[in-house]
């Protein structure tokens, strides 16, 4: 960055598991987590918080404007799963789904934010993916093509419902 650059960015991304497979178990979750935040770190964003459940994670980040969200979201998930996958995490190969959602926040929101993230395992016991993930989107008012969202199943695991 160049002297005399000042910025606050704060960014929070969802990323969700291939086909939604719930392998992000209580038992690994806070290690891809941690790890995450070693790949955020290292692209010298700040990682603020990182947790999900077992098919998607929240990062919410201080943004480097001089890495893209693009980039940084290639590199999580790039470097998260050859971590999952060589550390053997999951039975079979583990995959992201395609995509990803990106939020951004003023510093007085971060607080309620980083509540929300924290509090995903109760959170989920009342809501799906879907509709919190929706429920971001309109929220956001982001234009969006229902094709091109993440691939969300109903509740029995079956027919693939798309969102």
């Amino acid at each position: 960055m160049k002297p005399g650059t000042f910025t606050q960015i704060y960014v929070q991304l969802v990323i969700a598991v291939y086909m939604r497979d719930h392998v992000l178990t209580d038992r690994i979750r806070p290690k891809v987590c941690e790890y995450i935040g070693g790949i955020v770190g290292g692209m010298k964003h700040k990682p603020l918080i990182i947790n999900g459940a077992r098919d998607h994670l929240h990062i919410l980040l201080g943004l480097n404007p001089s890495v893209s969200i693009s980039d940084t979201v290639y590199n999580i998930k790039r470097n998260s799963t050859l971590f999952i996958n060589r550390n053997h995490m999951v039975m079979g190969q583990f995959r992201w789904q395609e995509g990803y959602g990106a939020f951004t926040y003023s510093k007085s929101e971060l607080n309620n934010v980083y509540k929300y993230i924290h509090e995903q395992g109760t959170h989920h016991a009342r809501r799906s993916f879907k509709d919190e993930y929706m429920a971001l989107l309109d929220r956001y008012d982001a234009d969006y093509d229902p094709r091109f969202l993440f691939e969300f199943f109903d509740s029995t695991g079956g027919s693939g419902e798309k969102g």
